[in-house]
Order: structure tokens, then sequence, then C-alpha cells
């Protein structure tokens, strides 16, 4: 871990040196992150604004960020053995679905406990809503500090539709069978893989949010019940299998191939560059970051190139709450290692980097909704419409400490289904069987 503390000999020192303490303490934070890369802009954010912010005010203590380039999930095992053996960053990117499950493994502490009285006097919580503050907590305890929250739709590429001849200008999907129909007038005009719904195990979580959730929601019903029972057989996880088999093994209407690779989500965001595929389910991050001018997967021409629409039910008022259109939302942000050697001063980083400079800085290198109410959204339209349009119709995932290790049985059963490895009933039968190993049969229930 990096929070080595580094003596300086005073004597050794001019007089100038005078104002540095005797000693000084290097903080490392990590995030999935890479300038010219993966979320560019934070690692930029980062690296320009935040630590020389800091240091500048705090010129005994040295930061470094590692920028992590590997995949969701890579990031998330990586963490959970540095947290179990006491090594790891002092301060990490983080994502707020996966606060139930360090919590009850014990490799999290919860700021109250790290930090004490100087977490809870921070002015910051007097700026963020206990809704936000809750994608970080976990049974009434706050882990961490959220940068903000998202919202999922379609993302649309207007030069292909337009090679279709569909106007996307007045095209408004209403139902599954709209967005395949589309698909389906797509691949006659010779797009590749016109269709990305998100499937398989190696997306990780990209998998069970962009994908499965975003699907299912159009049914009417979620992962849990009202009860917050896991449902492990439904017609509606069939019809949302069904669905997948539809794209991937009956029609061929997207990257198959992409859904089973290592590297298949970055295969995805190429095919989008490059014209191969024409609809994508992501959030919105996808434009603000993954998508940017100067990204790895930037979309020349972008705000002409590219448009959105509303995710649709499955037919108009089937979907969650009786909606015609879903959503889903989540949030990260970062947390503070449990066995740090220096969380004073790592505590100390993450209010400055959570701050409202801070916190404005960011939207000059990254525009988006976040945390903190004193941080103006900017004149973006983007941002503008799918906020005002999406936020009032999304949800957000369950708070339970079994939902991770569900929602890797949601990858799988995916990907059972698009490699046609099984039928949707037999993937649907293996992923009951594997919940009820997770969660005891008494916390699942069945509808068929």
């Amino acid at each position: 871990m990096s929070n080595r503390i580094r003596a300086l000999a005073l004597g050794l020192v001019s007089a100038t040196a005078m104002a540095v303490p005797a000693f000084a303490v290097d903080l490392e934070i990590t995030c999935r992150c890479v300038i010219g890369g993966v979320n560019s802009a934070t690692a930029q954010w980062i690296e320009e604004s935040v630590i020389p912010g800091f240091t500048a005010a705090n010129p005994g203590i040295n930061v470094t960020l590692n920028q992590f380039g590997g995949e969701d999930a890579q990031l998330t095992q990586q963490l959970a053995l540095d947290f179990s053996t006491g090594a790891g960053p002092d301060i990490s990117g983080f994502d707020g679905f996966l606060i139930p499950s360090f919590a009850e493994g014990g490799l999290l502490k919860s700021l109250d406990e790290l930090i004490g009285e100087d977490y809870a006097n921070w002015e910051g919580w007097d700026h963020i809503s206990p809704g936000i503050r809750s994608i970080l907590s976990y049974g009434g305890e706050t882990y961490g500090v959220g940068l903000g929250t998202d919202v999922r739709m379609v993302f649309v590429r207007k030069d292909l539709f337009d090679k279709a001849g569909i106007d996307t200008a007045t095209w408004n999907p209403t139902s599954w069978a709209d967005l395949i129909d589309a698909a389906k007038k797509l691949k006659e005009a010779g797009v590749e893989a016109p269709l990305q719904l998100n499937a398989g195990v190696a997306m990780g979580e990209a998998t069970t949010m962009q994908g499965y959730w975003m699907a299912l929601l159009g049914t009417g019903e979620g992962v849990t019940n009202d009860d917050g029972k896991f449902i492990v057989g439904s017609q509606a996880i069939l019809d949302t299998l069904n669905l997948y088999k539809t794209i991937y093994v009956d029609d061929g209407l997207g990257d198959q191939r992409a859904q089973l690779l290592a590297d298949g989500r970055n295969r995805t965001f190429a095919n989008f560059r490059d014209g191969k595929t024409a609809m994508l389910v992501e959030g919105d991050w996808f434009y603000r970051s993954v998508t940017a001018p100067g990204a790895e997967f930037e979309v020349k021409d972008r705000d002409n190139v590219m448009t959105w629409k509303k995710m649709p039910a499955q037919e108009p008022g089937k979907g969650i709450r009786g909606q015609d259109a879903v959503s889903i939302s989540g949030g990260t942000g970062y947390v503070i290692n449990p066995n740090t050697d220096s969380p004073k001063e790592a505590w100390q980083f993450l209010s400055f980097m959570m701050s409202q400079e801070q916190m404005t800085a960011f939207q000059g290198f990254s525009p988006g909704i976040r945390s903190r109410d004193d941080v103006a959204i900017p004149d973006n339209a983007f941002l503008t419409e799918t906020s005002q349009a999406l936020l009032p119709i999304t949800t957000a995932r369950p708070n339970n400490a079994h939902y991770n290790a569900v929602s890797q049985e949601i990858q799988r059963m995916t990907e059972a289904v698009v490699s046609g490895e099984l039928s949707p009933e037999d993937a649907m039968a293996q992923y009951r069987s594997a919940v009820i190993a997770i969660v005891g049969e008494e916390n699942t229930v069945s509808t068929l």
C-alpha cells in the first residue's frame, strides 16, 4: 500500500523547508480511469486539478494516482483482495452496489468508525441529499462519498438509421417489437450488429445493469419483489431471456461473440464508434466519457451523429410501476481503505476532492449530474434532456448484501442463453438453483 511515512531530516534541509512537517505522508488513490482511455476525464481531473490543489494547500502530503485500465470486475476483485490483506490504495473509486457485500464481509469500515468527528462535521453533507448519500451507505452507516448518479437509455446512431430509411426525429420506440423491427431494417441496410444489449459474464455488472435490468424492468418486474425476496422463476425472466435469444441467437441482430469475449465491452464500444452498431443500451457516461472528444472510443461529430431514446417497456404500460419506458440508476464514489495508516490525511484528501470547488472543476472535464446540490449542471442539452426525462422514471438496485453474488448468476444466465448453450427455461432453472444456494430458499420466490 502507498501510505508509507517518509521521514524528513529537518537538520538536512534548508530554512525554507522549515514550514514542511517533520513527517510527510504519501497517499495513493486509484480508480478505473486512464488518461486517453477509460474514464479519461476523471483521471485528468484528479491529475490536473485535485492533486495539485490539495498538495499546494497541504505540502506535507504527497498524493499519487494509480490509473487502473482493467475491467470493473477486475478492480473489484483486486480491492477485495487488498482490503482483506491490509494492502491496497488509501482511497479507491467504488461502485455503490458493492457497499453491502463489502460491509457485511468486513472489508470496509464506515466513515464514522474510521474517521469520526471530522467526517461527521464535514460541510459537504449539508449539500448531499439522503438519497444520493444512500448510494454509498448500508445499514444506516456511510462508507464513502458519491460523485453523483446516472440514468440509462438507448443510444442511437442517426447516420445508420438514415441509411436504413428510418427518421430518428420521429422514431420513438414504444415496445421491444419496435426495437427488433428497427434492428431488422438496419441489418437489411448492411449494419453489421444493429442492437447491443449487454450479456455474459465478462461484462460484469454492466451486463446486469445495462442489459438484464433494462429489459426486465420493461416486463414490470425487478430482481427482487416488494418483500425483498429474489425472484427466481417468472414469465418476466423468461420473456427477458427470450429477448436476448431473439437478438443474439435467432435473428443475429447483435454481436454474439462480443458478449463472450473478455474484452467484449470495449468491442461493443468500438462497434458503435465504427458504425457497426446502431442502437446501444448504456448509461449517460457513454455520452459523457466513452464517446467524448479525445476518448478512446470518440465518435467524430458526436452531437450530429448520436442521439438517444427511452428504453421502451415490453409493451406500452407494461413496465415497472405501469410505465411506458424504464431506466435504472446507480452511482459511484470513493471509499477509504479500512487498513490505511493515514485515515486522517485520506479523509482530508477525499473531502477536498468532493468540495464544491473541485466538483465544480470536474464539470469542466466531464459534465454530469453531481452529488452536491451546490454544483450546477452545466448548460448541456444532453444532460438537461436526459435528467429531466429519465430521473422521474428511474429505479435502483436492491441494497442487499447478496446482490453482488446474485448479479453474477444473472450474468451467467444471460451468457448461457446468448451462447446458445441453454434454452431460456433451462437457464432460468440453473439460475434458480444458484440463487437459492446463495440466499436460502426462504428468501426467494417463484411466480410460475
